[in-house]
């Protein structure tokens, strides 16, 4: 197709052939591990290279998706007919300068709060096992324990509507329950600084141990899944509307409502996508039907299924 190829020939000129790629499998980038492929997968080197491929596909119109770690999405079987741009390489750099955390937004979330707790910096314990993307984790202000980012996030960088980098403060970021201005306004997160408070190592390790043996007791952390699949109803939690519709362990192929934790729809190990989507539709219209309450997926559908 002549498209293809004039759409191939500018992102190699403008990350180098190496750089991209061809018809790869999303279910090798999504925790869900299920997905087809996507048209283009591009790996910029650095900062200036993302940031002039985001403007060149934001003003061409060209259909993309930015990628952190794929903890927050299904992608449909039939693929993603567009470009993913991974952010891991470009902008993967961890920086701590007294008790002001940088951080890339493809940096690893986990990978920030460890690096933060050697550095007796206290308040992000609870990011410590969320396994996203800093970027990502302050797109949807991703939060757990009582902890969420819009408590710790100073500054943001984004891309805006005219391909612009600007500072946002944290307080600017209109963050709210697993919302901010970047998904209102489809702006990209470029880096961000987190303003956290000195402690003691040993107890904000101990911390971090502990949220991660409460993960591991209560969650489904052996299967494939994307995490929590619905947000939280105001007034209830979603595990316990999907339980109380007697929906544990109700599977739909190889896609299952954990009987472990019901907030979690997991791969059992050989999950379509489609399987995943008709289980969480499945999921809503039975939770409607016995409580009455709207479950929102938290995570991202995209693509053809």
């Amino acid at each position: 197709m002549p498209e293809e190829k004039m759409i191939r020939a500018r992102l190699t000129e403008m990350c180098g052939a190496d750089c991209v790629q061809q018809d790869v499998p999303m279910s090798e980038h999504t925790t869900f591990r299920t997905g087809g492929s996507a048209d283009f997968f591009v790996t910029p080197k650095d900062k200036d290279e993302i940031v002039s491929l985001l403007r060149y596909l934001r003003q061409s119109g060209t259909e993309h998706l930015i990628l952190g770690r794929g903890s927050n999405l299904l992608v449909g079987d039939n693929g993603y007919r567009g470009v993913v741009v991974d952010t891991r390489t470009a902008l993967g750099d961890i920086e701590i300068e007294e008790d002001i955390v940088s951080a890339g937004a493809g940096a690893v979330l986990g990978a920030v709060a460890g690096m933060a707790a050697e550095a007796s910096l206290a308040g992000m314990e609870f990011a410590s096992g969320i396994p996203g993307s800093i970027g990502g984790a302050v797109f949807m202000n991703a939060g757990a324990y009582g902890g969420e980012m819009a408590q710790i996030v100073s500054t943001v960088e984004l891309m805006n509507a005219d391909g612009e980098l600007v500072d946002v403060k944290g307080s600017d970021m209109g963050f709210s329950y697993r919302m901010s201005r970047a998904q209102k306004e489809d702006l990209p997160v470029i880096s961000v600084k987190l303003k956290l408070r000195k402690g003691k190592r040993d107890e904000i390790l101990n911390k971090i141990r502990d949220l991660g043996e409460q993960r591991l007791a209560k969650q489904p952390l052996e299967y494939p899944s994307a995490g929590s699949t619905f947000k939280r109803p105001e007034g209830y939690f979603a595990g316990k509307l999907i339980s109380d519709a007697g929906l544990s362990g109700l599977s739909i192929g190889g896609a299952m409502v954990s009987p472990k934790h019901n907030g979690f729809i997991i791969n059992t190990g050989n999950a379509r996508s489609k399987e995943i989507l008709d289980l969480i539709h499945e999921v809503q219209d039975k939770v409607k039907e016995t409580s009455g309450v709207d479950l929102i997926p938290e995570v991202r559908i995209i693509g053809e299924f």
